[in-house]
Parts: C-alpha cells; sequence; structure tokens
C-alpha cells in the first residue's frame, strides 16, 4: 500500500469517527437499536480503516490526524447542526487542534 492510501484511509477513518461521534448522540444512548447498529458500524469502519493505515504511518502522527478530524469535525457538526454553541473561544480551540495536527503533519 502506498502513503497515498494509507492517509486517505486515516482521513476516511477520522470522517467516520465524526460519524461515530454524532450517532452516540442520535442514539439516545444506544437505546435506539438501528441507530446503535449504525454507530457500532461507523467504529468499527473507523479503526479498521486507521489499522490499515497505521501498516505505513508513524502512529503518532496518523493518531493525531485520526482524532484530530474527529475532535474538530464532531464539534463543527455540533456548532453548525445540533445548535451547539458558537464563540470566539469554541472556534479558536478548533483551529488549534487543526494546526496541532498540520504541525505533526510537518514535523521532520
Amino acid at each position: 500500500m502506498s502513503l497515498g492510501v494509507a492517509w486517505i484511509l486515516v482521513i476516511a477513518a477520522g470522517l467516520l469517527e465524526i460519524v461515530f461521534a454524532v450517532g452516540l448522540k442520535y442514539s439516545h444512548g444506544l437505546e435506539s437499536p438501528w441507530i446503535a447498529v449504525g454507530t457500532g458500524a461507523a467504529l468499527a469502519g473507523s479503526l479498521a480503516m486507521l489499522s490499515m493505515g497505521l501498516r505505513q504511518l508513524p502512529v503518532g502522527t496518523a493518531y493525531a490526524v485520526w482524532t484530530g478530524i474527529g475532535a474538530s469535525g464532531t464539534a463543527l457538526i455540533g456548532i453548525a447542526l445540533l445548535g451547539e454553541p458558537v464563540s470566539a473561544a469554541r472556534l479558536a480551540s478548533i483551529a488549534a487542534i487543526i494546526g496541532g495536527v498540520v504541525g505533526l503533519q510537518l514535523a521532520p
């Protein structure tokens, strides 16, 4: 597997991490069975893709990208779709997460 494919897998895994987190919200404590199944499938898919990407990538950087996509994406979805509060501090914090992930990617 090439490095490009490995990064695509990690990015896709991060996007599924967002689906997983939002699914937890909509499953009402995993009480909604179909949403809980979809949430579990998103989690399993995310972990499988992350695992495959880690065959080629450094664990620290790949994990940071995965969690960064999940954390910042989930926070942005919360703001955009779930009515969570938006403030300069929240947006700056999301930017800090993204900046940290980019910094890890660029560091030797």
